[in-house]
């Protein structure tokens, strides 16, 4: 624990001197190359700790509750999700030097002041990190807070945009409520043993009654920071509204801080699942990725498209996660370490690949100052180098063979076809209907991102900004060069990473997915599978470029060299308009899935505004579309709270003997409770 503790202090001091010193021209390089320096040693320690099957390790610290301390452990669990925070936190550091340069130098500051990010982001990766280490229920509580303030903070450096406000309001709001759902959550956990300790919790499993509770308490608590729908509505304005690479850690890295948090509630300390827990997992993560991908195709801003991707692809990782338990709870435990390998392998991804597209979307509103779809179009002219690694990114989060979102979603698969080795009859339909939901996400994202690739990248330029774009410095594009390479890289050597956090699945389901293989090759990717099935990157990336090469080169040899002038096709006018105005926009892109699920699902309505022949005035097209989280759920609460605070104002109006009549009321229900409870 030496490490991950000297590591912890070193973050801190890294948060003081972004304080003392924001205004010293030296300071970005400091905090932002010390804080890449400590996470690449945590994440290198905890890589050995994974690779060289290390036992747990705790310590006990002489903070927090009085005779009690801070508790904290490092096992294989907490080690993997150590691992992808702090790579998360090299990579993010390594790009925030290189943004935050930029944009100091084109807001015409120089080097005078830090802003207000230095400070918190060091403590926002350390509270990430403290919740991850924490064993026992109050340093877990109060470091998942520290988190949410520190990333609130961040959210707030924005605050001269017009629609930041909001959204740190929302997200403060949505965060004090699912942290009150985890503390109800623990309460019920710690009621058997009466101590808060996670090893006092797992030594004593609660009842049925409490434990059913706790696990509707942390669906709430955790997928509230997680993004699962409908607790989503705070995620597409907060992500998008701070720092491009703060974004890509709340995206890519703090939504898998909630994970861990279902993950070592759910598989660890609440003892043998039942299975509708699962059940309940699928359902909702199911309705989370179609829901979220649907979002996402609504959106022409690039920021707020990816944030609402990350609502899918965690609806993805809670499907996995429901699987695993439903298999668990079946005694199939080979099978539920295959479903919980899928979704362990997909945090990796997704940390990954959005991270990447985190960069890409601050790379591109450095370029040209805009993150509007119908404001781009281009770049790969204007900006090769980020255009090829957004292209890698976008076809990693389309699960496009051989790179690392194929490899997730195929795994995930593998468990949903061992559906038939399940007793119910019931469980083996409703997995079937989970994995058309995950088809149906699957082909939208592909469908989400090829527009976002289109209409940014491709094209003619849409605005002067995009037309007088340039590449972007060097430290921005080895922030994106990085992740992009590993997404290359696992989609064709995934085992490599399965193999690593083969210890942490071993400890949740006690088996591995490739337990009952007497041999497995390092080259394939061979889990246990009813029907047999395995992957080799190697090879698909051979097929792949043994059937592109000829063609490339075929084109090239026989293909005329002669430059062709010709009228670019309009849509079938005789005289197509040569502005760009005449491609495809963003909301015309969409329009096919808007029509035809946006009517049922976001009410969504187009209006178009036709001048008649003659009228100078331009035409218009209005897209307008709810969020049904909105509309049928958080504005009816709103509602009841406001009708609410309206009728108990009174009570501050009250003579001191009403107030002492109340006070003593109260004490009679609780003491009235607590004699109910103990009988």
């Amino acid at each position: 624990m030496t490490v991950p503790l000297v590591a912890l202090l070193a973050l801190f001091a890294l948060a003081v001197v972004g304080v003392v010193a924001r205004r010293a021209p030296w300071v970005g390089a400091v905090v932002y190359g010390g804080t890449a320096t400590v996470c690449a040693a945590v994440a290198l320690w905890a890589g050995f700790a994974l690779a060289g099957r290390s036992g747990a390790e705790t310590i006990t610290l002489p903070m927090g509750l009085p005779w009690i301390g801070a508790h904290l452990r490092a096992d294989g669990l907490s080690a993997f999700f150590l691992l992808v925070v702090n790579f998360g936190g090299v990579t993010a550091s390594l790009f925030g030097w290189g943004y935050e340069r930029a944009q100091t130098t084109q807001s015409g500051h120089g080097h005078g002041d830090s802003g207000p990010v230095l400070p918190f982001f060091p403590l926002f990766l350390a509270g990430m990190s403290l919740v991850l280490l924490a064993d026992d229920a109050f340093t877990f509580l109060v470091s998942w807070e520290f988190m949410s303030l520190t990333s609130w903070l961040l959210v707030l450096s924005t605050h001269r945009e017009p629609d930041t406000l909001e959204a740190a309001r929302l997200y403060l709001i949505m965060a004090s409520a699912g942290t009150a759902c985890l503390l109800l959550a623990f309460g019920l956990l710690a009621s058997g043993a009466g101590d808060y300790q996670f090893d006092a919790i797992r030594q004593h499993a609660p009842t049925a009654g409490a434990a059913a509770m706790a696990v509707l308490l942390i669906l709430l608590g955790a997928g509230s920071k997680a993004g699962l729908v409908p607790l989503h509505v705070w995620l597409p304005l907060a992500h998008p509204a701070a720092p491009s690479h703060v974004s890509a850690l709340m995206s890519g890295v703090m939504t898998k801080v909630a994970i861990y948090a279902m993950v070592r509630v759910l598989f660890d300390l609440l003892g043998e699942p039942v299975w509708w827990w699962g059940g309940a997992l699928m359902i909702v993560g199911a309705v989370t990725a179609v829901m979220g991908v649907l979002y996402a195709l609504m959106q022409d801003d690039v920021k707020r498209l990816l944030a609402c991707s990350t609502i899918e692809n965690i609806g993805v990782i809670v499907i996995a996660l429901g699987l695993a338990l439903v298999f668990k709870a079946s005694h199939t435990p080979v099978i539920a370490a295959l479903a919980l390998s899928a979704a362990l392998l997909h945090v990796v991804n997704h940390s990954l690949f959005k991270s990447l597209l985190f960069f890409v979307a601050g790379a591109v509103l450095t370029a040209t100052g805009s993150r509007d779809l119908n404001r781009l179009g281009g770049l790969i002219h204007r900006m090769p180098v980020t255009a090829v690694l957004a292209l890698i990114g976008a076809a990693a989060i389309s699960a496009l063979p051989p790179l690392n979102g194929f490899v997730g979603e195929w795994l995930l698969f593998q468990a949903i076809l061992n559906a038939p080795a399940l007793p119910e009859w019931s469980l083996k339909i409703g997995i079937a209907v989970v994995g058309a939901a995950v088809a149906l996400a699957a082909a939208l994202a592909a469908a989400c991102f090829v527009r976002l690739y289109g209409i940014a990248f491709l094209g003619r330029p849409r605005s002067p900004e995009a037309a007088g774009a340039g590449e972007v410095g060097v430290a921005m594009r080895a922030g994106m060069m990085i992740p992009a390479v590993l997404c290359v890289l696992l989609g064709v050597l995934p085992t490599f990473v399965i193999r690593l956090f083969e210890p942490a699945v071993r400890a949740m389901v006690e088996a591995g997915p490739f337990d009952d293989r007497s041999y497995q090759p390092w080259i394939w990717l061979a889990p246990t599978s009813a029907i047999g099935n395995s992957y080799n990157g190697l090879i698909m990336l051979a097929a792949i470029a043994a059937l592109s090469i000829p063609l490339v080169l075929v084109i090239h040899r026989w293909a005329s060299d002669k430059v062709r002038w010709s009228i670019a096709w309009g849509c079938g006018h005789v005289e197509p308009d040569p502005t760009a105005l005449s491609q495809y926009s963003a909301s015309s892109f969409a329009q096919p899935i808007r029509r035809a699920f946006g009517g049922t699902v976001f009410n969504a309505q187009d209006r178009v505004e036709m001048p008649e022949p003659g009228d100078t005035r331009p035409a218009r097209l209005t897209v307008r579309w709810t969020d049904p989280a909105w509309a049928y759920l958080f504005t009816p609460i709103r509602r009841a709270v406001n009708w609410l605070a309206d009728h108990v104002d009174v009570l501050q109006f009250l003579t001191i003997r009403s107030y002492l009549t109340l006070m003593f009321t109260a004490l009679v229900v609780v003491l009235a409770l607590v004699a109910v409870v103990r009988s």
